[in-house]
């Protein structure tokens, strides 16, 4: 994997990187800007802060989110944005590119190259799964862990655009299929036999 930091997005999708067309490849049916994307994404990340407080409600009335640590657990989750997409970069084989796009609450990384659905859902989920989901449960299961549980409540929240890769995969690509990024959007195609990726 070879990283190249791009910058900020310049909200032009001729400007990402764009693969060359693979024979009968299908677009992903998604949104067609990167504003939408943000859009879709924000909702899904708000909807996702209130489900994720419920079982912290349910177990420990208010007292774990008025704490102090939770708040800082919540703030330093700003401090994986980078991190986070660098899980996504390691995913790759070849060269990937960092955009920042702040302006819509955003980072992301796009590469070229084909790959399975199990490794686009690995390298999409990665991230969450690291800086979300095991700060998230240990803080449930720790109350002490306060901190944890306010990281893993946020940065969960911070994957949406990720989930909506995920969602996309396994409900549009068929079994066999192999996906690749191109510009904002992914395309999936059935791989002749002699593929080897």
């Amino acid at each position: 994997m070879k990283l190249h930091y791009k910058g900020t997005y310049d909200l032009n999708p001729d400007s990402l990187p764009a693969a060359p067309a693979k024979k009968d490849a299908v677009p992903f049916k998604e949104p067609d800007s990167i504003e939408k994307i943000a859009w879709i994404a924000n909702g899904i990340a708000l909807v996702l802060l209130v489900v994720l407080a419920i079982p912290i409600v349910a177990l420990y009335k208010t007292r774990l989110i008025f704490s102090i640590g939770f708040w800082i657990g919540g703030g330093l989750s700003l401090l994986t944005c980078f991190p986070h997409e660098i899980l996504h970069a390691l995913c790759f084989k070849d060269d990937v590119y960092l955009y920042t796009n702040l302006r819509q609450g955003m980072l992301f990384v796009i590469g070229t190259e084909t790959m399975s659905k199990r490794r686009f859902i690995f390298m999409s989920m990665l991230p969450n799964r690291v800086f979300g989901v095991l700060p998230y449960g240990l803080g449930l299961l720790f109350p002490s862990c306060s901190v944890l549980l306010g990281l893993g409540w946020c940065a969960i929240t911070m994957g949406a655009g990720d989930y909506l890769n995920v969602f996309h995969a396994l409900t549009q690509m068929p079994k066999g299929a192999k996906t690749y990024m191109s510009g904002i959007h992914s395309w999936w195609f059935i791989p002749e036999e002699n593929e080897d990726r």
